[in-house]
């Protein structure tokens, strides 16, 4: 028997001897043969019934395609490694009795399979660097190796309340005063830097802002005339009979980023400004679902701000936060970096893994934020990193290991 794989994620499963395929949802397809007892195809067949979108990652995808642009010459070698882990792990769970259908690996190895692979990483904050107010064990000590190796680094983040200024502050004050402004990218800066890029000043227009004072800020230093923010916390409009809300006819744009003090007026005033101000652009610093305001427990996110404004216009954002092009465009060309040798650590599928396979760049997820090594590893889940680790502590474990083994 031999399974058949192509770049497109479709699987064919065929008896030894015959043509016709046994299941097959392919439709160019690369060969790879192994031997399979009754037991395990049973279980393979099992596998690629149920779900075969889930059994490859987007990684895998990627790298078919390129394989197949460059041709056929090391298709047998790297796809027979990558199938024999999916299928023998895959049995290994089933047999376990828990279908986990992801094809992850979990960083056991980092000096030799990933650190001499990478030269920059982009590091999420909330869940990676920090939670709340509290910075994760380790963290100092692991970025300063990483900094000794000559590593380049960056951290973005989706939380749009602070400005790069306001972040350096938070990075400082957790003892991390190595990280200079130039590497911190927020998803506020993120908003600013898309009106820049679409050359939103010269139309005269004005941003009305929900969201804090990290967008305010962003928005000062490009020279863009803005309202709202925590200015309409404590407005009320008067919804007697016969009243209504007058708004600016010269808003152009609303940002919406996390705002503790979202209220009705403002979700009004933001939906009067794009329903009725004509080419009035409604845009998101991002929509994530929750977020780490303490590290007691998970709260909601800017998903619930932007779903708001989405529910009573009608209209979907332009998100420039992750897992939006936007900030890896924006460093690749300010800074001249290789995508290929850039790695996006973080602890959301949604957002920070997307960010890094919907880019082009190498990816870990780690489970030191929302993210559990349930929900990776389950059959409903279809958004894989390269790796996953408990925390990026363990891109050094290997070492850790070698130093417990002499004691």
């Amino acid at each position: 028997t031999f399974l058949s794989r192509n770049s497109s994620s479709g699987v064919s499963l065929y008896g030894r001897g015959h043509t016709t395929p046994l299941i097959d949802n392919s439709a160019t397809s690369i060969h790879l043969t192994m031997n399979l007892s009754k037991s395990a195809l049973t279980t393979l067949v099992g596998l690629i019934s149920a779900s075969s979108t889930t059994a490859f990652t987007p990684s895998a995808s990627r790298a078919a395609r390129s394989i197949a642009s460059r041709g056929l010459s090391s298709v047998n070698t790297a796809w027979t490694r990558r199938a024999a882990s999916t299928v023998s792990s895959s049995c290994r769970n089933v047999s376990g009795g828990t279908a986990l259908k992801a094809n992850v690996l979990k960083l056991t190895e980092p000096a030799k399979d990933f650190l001499p692979n990478v030269d920059v990483f982009i590091f999420d904050c909330d869940g990676v660097i920090w939670r709340g107010d509290s910075v994760i064990e380790g963290i100092p000590e692991t970025l300063a190796k990483l900094r000794s190796l000559g590593k380049k680094m960056y951290f973005v983040t989706n939380n749009s309340t602070k400005s790069r200024a306001g972040y350096k502050k938070k990075f400082d004050s957790l003892g991390l005063s190595d990280v200079p402004a130039e590497e911190i990218f927020s998803s506020s800066f993120a908003a600013a830097a898309y009106l820049e890029q679409t050359k939103f000043k010269d139309s005269g227009k004005k941003v009305y802002v929900i969201g804090e004072v990290g967008i305010q800020e962003e928005l000062d230093l490009i020279g863009v005339d803005h309202f709202g923010g925590p200015e309409d916390g404590g407005k009320k409009p008067d919804m007697g009979p016969g009243c209504k809300l007058d708004h600016d006819p010269d808003v152009g744009a609303v940002v919406v980023g996390f705002d503790r003090n979202i209220n009705y007026y403002k979700i009004q005033y933001a939906q009067l400004c794009i329903n009725e101000n004509p080419g009035c652009e409604f845009i998101a610093t991002n929509t994530d679902a929750v977020t780490h305001l303490t590290d007691a427990q998970e709260w909601a996110g800017n998903g619930s701000m932007v779903g708001a404004i989405k529910g009573c216009t009608g209209k979907e954002p332009t998100v420039v936060g992750k897992p939006s092009p936007l900030m890896i465009d924006y460093l690749c060309e300010k800074l001249g970096l290789d995508r290929g040798r850039i790695c996006m650590v973080g602890d959301r599928l949604d957002t920070d893994v997307l960010f890094g396979t919907d880019n082009g760049l190498k990816s870990v997820l780690v489970l030191s934020g929302v993210t559990t090594e349930e929900k990776l590893l389950s059959q409903e889940n279809t958004i894989t990193p390269d790796f996953y680790a408990d925390s990026i502590v363990d891109f050094f474990v290997d070492e850790t290991a070698a130093v417990e083994a002499k004691a």
